[in-house]
């Protein structure tokens, strides 16, 4: 298992995955993209096996430079902002001192997740996250 931070900008992840598969020789379906998701409520966790990208367009620049929708995703919640901030804002900043427990949490699911996945256990996870 190879685990990744592309240090690139968000948006452009999909440039880093692309080398990366490509130097390791994998294929796009061995990929699991974590993400974070303002439309899940903060620390919900969602797997999903294939599809678009829901408007998030990190996971946009995957498909565009891998070429291909089918990698498994799992995305974390980090909620909506409020009215008063701007989203791009809300998503660059850090946690309140109440979500952090609740994200710390998410982590230690989607980590329990990703092994099952990678023990062959896709549907499990599903069923024990989504």
């Amino acid at each position: 298992m190879i685990l990744a931070e592309p240090l690139t900008y968000m948006n452009m992840s999909g440039e880093a995955v692309r080398e990366l598969l490509r130097y390791y020789k994998l294929l796009t379906n061995d990929l699991i993209l974590i993400y974070d998701d303002i439309d899940l409520e903060s620390g919900q966790i969602k797997i999903k096996k294939e599809g678009g990208s829901g408007g998030h367009r990190g996971c946009s620049s995957v498909i565009s430079s891998i070429g291909s929708q089918d990698f498994l995703r799992i995305r974390i919640g980090i909620g909506r902002p409020q009215m008063k901030y701007n989203v791009i804002d809300y998503v660059l900043s850090g946690f309140s001192q109440s979500e952090i427990p609740v994200i710390e949490n998410a982590i230690e699911n989607v980590s329990d997740a990703v092994r099952m996945i990678v023990d062959g256990n896709v549907t499990g996870a599903m069923n024990k996250y989504n």
